[in-house]
């Protein structure tokens, strides 16, 4: 499978551009989508599914083009919108089954079968007969989770899949994500998380305002943050002058005061060591010090 983006663009009614000329190729395997809130993840999101249409450009996946064979690329797809909804008067099981038909599997043993399997791999199938409207925010995560796995897509898309997650269901989700990747199949995880791509991903790409400013494998992000990345020992006097002068990702207190993990270029002035850089790390000081430069 391969999904060929190229010179992608959409400018909405008021005006907005959400993306500008956005070129991407995505292979088989797990690929995230990286970015602040307003990059226009979501926007590329719904294109890719075909749920808007661009203002300009292409998308292909594999020889068939997203505008002229709608429907057979809509047969491929397996979608989780960040806004996920379901029918409130269904059972649990009874959406899910739902979902399975609309993704192409026919009624009988073989579909009820599945729909049991993906209620276990998520973990609901102990509230299978539970009113859907009925389920905690999490269990409906993982709800939305298993529509988007049923039936066995192609093409997975996943808009903030582990929102509304606790850590134990993230690493379950991942684990499950990860699994699937090792078929022939494309999933295109678009989150806010660091840790949900940097655990997952061979290839990424990051977005901002709507322009791809990165696109590589995370450890090439990771290296462009080598050599700065610092742990300050930090006295009370001196924590507020290092939040004003860095961008901090992390605080922990300490006998003397404060260890201050910050990104920036050079530091002087205070007692500082290099550590290495996480994919956090590499994405707080790509946005605040290398933006303007596209990295690929």
């Amino acid at each position: 499978m391969k999904i060929s983006i190229n010179q992608l663009n959409k400018i909405y009614k008021n005006g907005t551009q959400a993306l500008k000329d956005v070129n991407l190729e995505i292979e088989n395997g797990m690929f995230g989508l990286l970015g602040p809130n307003g990059a226009g993840k979501s926007t590329l999101m719904r294109i890719l599914v075909t749920l808007m249409k661009p203002s300009s450009g292409t998308i292909k996946v594999n020889d068939w083009d997203l505008q002229k064979n709608r429907r057979q690329i809509r047969s491929l797809l397996g979608y989780l919108p960040q806004d996920f909804r379901f029918f409130s008067k269904l059972k649990t099981w009874e959406f899910l089954d739902y979902s399975a038909g609309l993704a192409g599997l026919k009624r009988g043993k073989l579909r009820n079968q599945q729909v049991d399997e993906m209620l276990d791999q998520v973990g609901l199938y102990e509230v299978r007969d539970r009113m859907a409207n009925k389920l905690s925010g999490g269990m409906k995560r993982r709800l939305g989770i298993a529509q988007a796995l049923i039936g066995d897509p192609r093409i997975i898309v996943v808009d903030e899949p582990t929102t509304g997650l606790d850590p134990e269901e993230r690493i379950k989700f991942r684990n499950l994500l990860s699994d699937m990747s090792q078929k022939d199949i494309i999933i295109v995880l678009s989150t806010h998380i660091v840790a949900d791509i940097s655990s997952t991903c061979k290839n990424m790409a990051l977005l901002n305002e709507g322009e791809v400013v990165f696109n590589g494998p995370p450890e090439q992000l990771i290296d462009v943050a080598k050599d700065h990345v610092f742990l300050i020992q930090a006295t009370m006097g001196d924590f507020e002058t290092i939040k004003e002068q860095f961008p901090v990702i992390s605080t922990i207190p300490s006998e003397t005061g404060w260890e201050v993990q910050v990104v920036a270029d050079t530091i002087d002035g205070f007692n500082a060591e290099k550590i290495h850089p996480s994919l956090e790390h590499a994405y707080v000081y790509f946005m605040e010090y290398q933006q303007d430069r596209t990295v690929y």
